[in-house]
């Protein structure tokens, strides 16, 4: 019998209903033996995050002031679940311990991975199942980097001797046993290490949504689905603001060749979205897989004649873009012309030393900064040697009178990229939805 990995994110694990849901969820299936829960979310719109109240209570001690009415939140909320739960555990115990632990020194990382560590030890009582602690199998180099190859074989063997196991997500620990955290989402990259160190036949990634979306819901009504996707669809969406999966955490299980299920806690009896390293054209009924986009980009252009026979001018230009402390996103050319596309963000404090810089590396004929531009990414396995894709996304876009200031596309077909005005940046998203889903 194969093994699934489970991981069940803040809103599944919110209440006590919401325990109960999850039980049933793994009842249902007895390859679920390895649960990577993370800390209580919202319960309701207006509540507090588990983690939100930890961070909280860790600033308010380190400035001197009182933290206990937010801490007593945080004991509220896990007495409420073990409580309505009916089970016998000592809640407080653990929860008093966090508390010594803080006035004795323990760093915010330790604070904030309460949440995961408190809701661990309830759920293994809960179900019955072993509570397998991160801080002795996941681990951080001293820097702070993840250390795969110690997790991979420490976190093996540990789960090797638990027949059924929890193992909260968002932390492990530094060589020197110090708590470290992932960053905020960081549930799901320990989700898919957990499913790696298992060797499991599939990682379950449980939410509050029912799979991912071809488009954001927010822009496109009545917005469908997506049954089936690739590892590199999916990095190629996440990249571009597609959110439901933390984007470090599809690394680990495509290397490992196991596919990944979005579901949802709250409707379980829907197959959700389905992540595989290959598809077939059966999976996707339309061309397309799905549409994401980011706004805040600014496009530096540096036009010179006779470009493409000066040699190392691109590196040149790289490099000034390096000395300022900026990382490019996309890099489109032409014969004259080379183009960087950067976070106007990033750029704004360095932007006039970055035309300087790069005027005095490379002699061009003009630089000129282009602001306001948003990158809409249309991905998707269907369109590779499909013919008149690029041809149908562009007259869709000259139809809403979309001005397309910049286009990529890499030799593997899998996405097309355009820049367009933020104005225009909705109205582009729909008319590429209309015209292949629609």
């Amino acid at each position: 019998m194969g093994k699934i990995v489970s991981k069940f994110g803040g809103s599944s694990l919110s209440d006590a209903k919401q325990y109960q849901k999850v039980r049933d969820i793994i009842e249902k299936d007895p390859r679920r033996v390895i649960i990577v829960p993370s800390a209580p979310g919202r319960r309701f719109d207006t509540d507090d995050k588990i983690t939100d109240l930890l961070y909280q209570t860790y600033r308010l001690y380190q400035e001197g002031k009182d933290f206990r009415p937010v801490y007593a939140k945080v004991e509220n909320r896990f007495d409420d679940i073990t409580r309505e739960l009916g089970l016998s555990l000592d809640i407080h115990s653990y929860l008093d311990v966090i508390i010594r632990d803080l006035e004795n020194g323990a760093n915010e990382d330790y604070c904030a991975s309460r949440g995961e560590y408190l809701n661990g030890i309830i759920l293994a009582d809960y179900l019955g199942f072993l509570f397998v602690d991160p801080k002795d199998s996941i681990f951080f180099h001293a820097d702070g980097v993840f250390d795969s190859e110690r997790t991979q074989a420490a976190l093996g063997e540990s789960l090797k001797k638990a027949p059924a196991a929890i193992v909260p997500g968002f932390y492990g620990s530094k060589p020197n046993g110090c708590i470290h955290t992932f960053s905020r989402g960081g549930s799901d990259i320990s989700g898919a290490i957990v499913a790696r160190a298992a060797s499991a036949d599939l990682y379950e990634n449980w939410t509050d949504v029912s799979g991912l979306m071809m488009a954001d819901p927010r822009v496109v009504e009545n917005v469908k689905p997506i049954a089936h996707i690739t590892y590199p669809e999916l990095r190629e969406l996440s990249y571009m603001g597609a959110t439901v999966m933390h984007e470090e955490s599809v690394f680990p299980v495509h290397r490992a060749g196991i596919p990944t299920n979005i579901r949802n806690t709250n409707d379980p009896d829907l197959r959700g979205t389905m992540i595989t390293l290959e598809g077939t054209d059966s999976n996707n009924p339309y061309v397309i897989t799905g549409i994401a986009g980011k706004k805040g980009f600014s496009v530096v252009s540096i036009e010179k004649a006779m470009m493409n026979s000066e040699k190392g001018f691109g590196r040149r230009v790289l490099q000034a873009v390096e000395e300022a402390g900026l990382s490019f996103e996309h890099l489109p050319t032409g014969i004259d012309t080379i183009c960087v596309v950067l976070s106007t963000e990033e750029l704004e404090p360095v932007r006039e030393r970055l035309i300087a810089r790069i005027m005095e590396a490379t002699s061009p004929d003009t630089v000129t900064v282009h602001d306001q531009m948003s990158l809409i990414a249309t991905v998707g396995r269907g369109m590779v040697h499909n013919p008149g894709t690029a041809a149908r996304l562009f007259t869709a876009l000259s139809r809403e009178k979309v001005n397309v200031r910049m286009i990529d596309q890499g030799s593997s077909e899998l996405s097309i990229l355009v820049g367009v005005d933020h104005k225009d940046f909705e109205p582009s998203i729909r008319a590429i939805y209309e015209e292949f889903v629609q």
